[in-house]
């Protein structure tokens, strides 16, 4: 594999290795290290035959299996309108952005999480529904809402991560329940179906997290700074930084 090769395997599988350009700088170690590490490999920043191999078998696992053909049944038509979110947590509704958050709890949803948010990813990548329907937040929708983002829940849907319980920005500390290549991986899947589903583009105005509601769209916030660190991937700083960096997920995904 060449550099340009690993990026693209490290981007699918969520480790962030910065801009795909075959340039091997510090992004793409970084990458490579969180990647060995979560193989069991060691975490040396080397790329040997036994990373290779993890990361060529990694991609291998993402990709769907064909089945053999089998005989036309008659049935009735079914939409296909996700990939890892069922079709019955994705109501019609009119939606202009997606806002990812981290809970700023332990690794798995509370109640209270569930009634904030209308999915949630927890630690393993297991996906949980929120209380609220997205099709209450939908321009003209009602019943009860998901306030996931103080003054911009119309038309937004939120989606969080389940994880920072005690994280401080500054100095960084990822606190007792750091946020994991997994969870960030999973929420590019969630954020590409939802994207698919509502007609969303992927921009910083429109598929944003909570830490660049104010500076992306004017929207004054509470201090917020979800997501401005990676806990696996320090080299990651800034909201801006990881914002780009899932909507380039995003992106190759859709």
């Amino acid at each position: 594999m060449d550099t340009t090769a690993v990026q693209t395997a490290l981007s699918r599988l969520g480790y962030a290795p910065g801009p795909i350009d075959g340039a091997w700088g510090a992004k793409t170690k970084g990458a490579v290290v969180s990647f060995q590490a979560a193989k069991g490999l060691t975490a040396d920043g080397v790329l040997g035959p036994k990373t290779i191999a993890a990361l060529q078998a990694a991609v291998a696992e993402m990709r769907p299996v064909a089945k053999a053909p089998t005989q036309a049944v008659e049935a009735p038509a079914k939409v296909q309108v996700g990939g890892i979110v069922p079709a019955d947590w994705m109501p019609a509704a009119r939606i202009e952005r997606i806002i990812f958050h981290w809970t700023a709890g332990s690794h798995r949803a509370s109640g209270l999480d569930r009634s904030h948010y209308h999915i949630l990813i927890e630690v393993d990548g297991k996906l949980v529904c929120g209380t609220p329907s997205i099709a209450a937040n939908g321009i003209g929708g009602t019943g009860p809402r998901a306030s996931h983002t103080l003054s911009c829940n119309t038309g937004s849907i939120g989606v969080s991560l389940c994880c920072m319980a005690g994280a401080v920005e500054s100095p960084f500390r990822a606190g007792s329940a750091p946020m994991s290549a997994v969870q960030w991986k999973t929420l590019a899947d969630v954020l590409a179906d939802l994207c698919r589903r509502y007609g969303v583009p992927v921009t910083p105005k429109t598929v944003l997290s909570h830490a660049e509601v104010q500076s992306n769209l004017g929207i004054r916030q509470r201090g917020k700074w979800d997501v401005a660190r990676l806990a696996f991937d320090p080299s990651i700083v800034g909201a801006k930084a990881c914002g780009d960096a899932m909507r380039a997920m995003v992106g190759a995904r859709l």
